[in-house]
């Protein structure tokens, strides 16, 4: 089977996006290639052409997203200023990566439930090297009386809680309170306050501007 280039990326995608909406309504045991195929407007016989199997589609689905949260998150921690502005901007950078993405906020907590030496693979290579960084610039600050004396992996780990748990509870809180919590509204307003909590919580002087 041959593809035109344009043609080809263009399909190649839209099985990404349909993989990614059933894999994480679904699971990877509960999805089936016949409804992806469906949704993404394709022969089945395509998306076995670029994925050879269910599994590696979905392991794609993950990685496209791991990678460039791994890019984005160690380009903010990494970069220029005080150990104060990184982390809140690597906590926004997290917050609008979740926002734009709701499916992948749903299968990831599903991949990390899941078994498999790929899987790990993908945790060391592009999870793990985030959160390190994490924990780097939290002590880094502790040390230059940035933030108050906390334990490093602990607080990165209530930040990610902080986060991820929004999303996570998106489809409750639809149905609960009858509201769209991706609308623009909502979405801002988490974020104002998530970004409040982290600087009443761990910052010394939550007022001060460090750039």
């Amino acid at each position: 089977m041959t593809l035109k280039k344009g043609r080809g990326r263009g399909s190649r995608e839209a099985i990404l996006r349909a993989a990614e909406r059933i894999f994480a309504e679904e699971g990877l045991a509960g999805a089936r290639t016949d409804a992806i195929a469906r949704r993404a407007g394709v022969n089945k016989a395509l998306l076995y052409y670029y994925f050879k199997s269910k599994e590696a589609l979905y392991l794609a689905a993950l990685e496209r997203h791991m990678k460039e949260f791994n890019r984005l998150g160690l380009e903010v921690l990494s970069g220029r200023g005080t150990a104060r502005a990184r982390l809140l901007g690597y906590v926004a950078m997290h917050f609008d990566f979740a926002s734009r993405r709701p499916f992948f906020s749903r299968l990831f907590p599903r991949m990390l439930i899941s078994e498999g030496s790929t899987l790990d693979h993908l945790v060391k290579k592009y999870t793990l090297p985030v959160f390190r960084k994490v924990v780097r610039v939290i002590e880094e600050g502790v040390k230059g009386r940035e933030f108050r004396a906390v334990d490093g992996r602990q607080t990165a780990i209530s930040l990610i809680g902080l986060t991820v748990h929004y999303f996570l509870m998106a489809q409750m809180v639809r149905r609960i309170a009858h509201v769209d919590p991706y609308s623009r509204v909502l979405l801002e307003r988490r974020k104002k306050e998530i970004l409040d909590f982290v600087r009443n919580g761990l910052f010394r002087h939550p007022e001060a501007h460090w750039s």
